[in-house]
């Protein structure tokens, strides 16, 4: 190829470089901006999600996610899943908070996780919900996972990959609070169907948790709509809604992005007893009805 011209619109012989497609003139090599449906932009639109395991079947993912940590997220998971199995439907949970691994916790599961020659089994709470949870493969669920960025990442993709998740009509993923490594490996990794946005009345948690937001729509993942925990407490004597984290901001945030306000939960001393006692499938309540009619919708 001598007297190769590197423009391969006239040229007839088969090289590899005949076989690159010529980049299209004036690209600026982003693609969002471009209209162009070359090949670099199907590798860039390129699918990073990982498969279930093959004998895995799961209808729906729904990703429960909050700007930071502390603002109930784990307990709206629970919630979910409890109200959904209540319904008839099989539910599982994927804890992917690996450094604040709370569920087994609130379901009372002291057993561990066991596994056959084919993948690892979730371990089933008293009412059918699948879980799966570092803390039930540690040796002591006290032990803490000291664990780098990557080495974390890669044990929420094991959850999906390994697991055989048999005939579940809704898995809930307790994502990791923030916007780091592996809420990211989540978003790119397991294909989640919406988004619960969990938050509470601090001003400081709104402008942290329209972070998640953004995150969410920068991942092109649907948002099903807010819940705000800690929203309340209302007094056993005079039946008064006393506002103790101040006043609630999440209408104006679901306003500012155009997205549902699902609930707003109040400080429940009886719920939080149930989670302590690991019976959160005990509770009493329909404080997540409309939440739970938005998952419903999605089948």
């Amino acid at each position: 190829m001598s007297e190769c011209t590197h423009d391969c619109s006239t040229c007839s012989a088969n090289c590899a470089g005949a076989a690159q497609e010529p980049v299209p003139e004036g690209c600026t090599h982003d693609c969002s901006t471009c209209t162009q449906n070359c090949s670099s932009r199907e590798a860039s639109a390129a699918d990073f999600r990982k498969k279930p395991h093959a004998m895995s079947s799961i209808k729906k993912v729904i990703g429960v996610v909050s700007g930071k940590g502390g603002v109930g997220k784990s307990l709206v998971t629970s919630m979910l899943a409890v109200e959904l199995n209540r319904l008839g439907y099989h539910t599982a949970i994927l804890d992917a908070d690996i450094t604040g691994p709370s569920i087994p916790k609130a379901f009372g599961l002291t057993q561990k996780a066991q596994g056959t020659e084919f993948g690892l089994l979730p371990v089933s709470s008293k009412f059918g919900i699948d879980i799966m949870s570092v803390n039930l493969l540690l040796p002591d669920e006290s032990d803490p996972v000291v664990w780098r960025g990557p080495i974390i990442a890669g044990e929420v993709e094991q959850f999906w990959t390994e697991v055989i998740w048999k005939d579940v009509d809704f898995m809930f993923v307790d994502m990791p609070p923030g916007t780091g490594d592996v809420p990211l490996t989540v978003f790119q990794s397991i294909p989640i169907d919406g988004l619960i946005v969990v938050t509470s009345p601090q001003q400081l948690v709104s402008m942290i948790v329209t972070k998640a937001i953004k995150m969410a729509q920068l991942m092109d993942v649907p948002i099903l709509g807010l819940v705000e925990n800690m929203s309340f407490l209302q007094c056993p004597d005079c039946g008064k809604r006393l506002s103790v984290f101040g006043e609630s901001q999440i209408d104006e945030v679901a306003e500012k992005f155009g997205l549902k306000v699902l609930a707003k939960l109040p400080i429940d001393p009886a719920l939080a007893r149930n989670v302590d006692d690991g019976q959160i499938e005990l509770y009493e309540g329909e404080y997540l009805g409309d939440a739970v009619k938005a998952i419903e919708e999605m089948l």
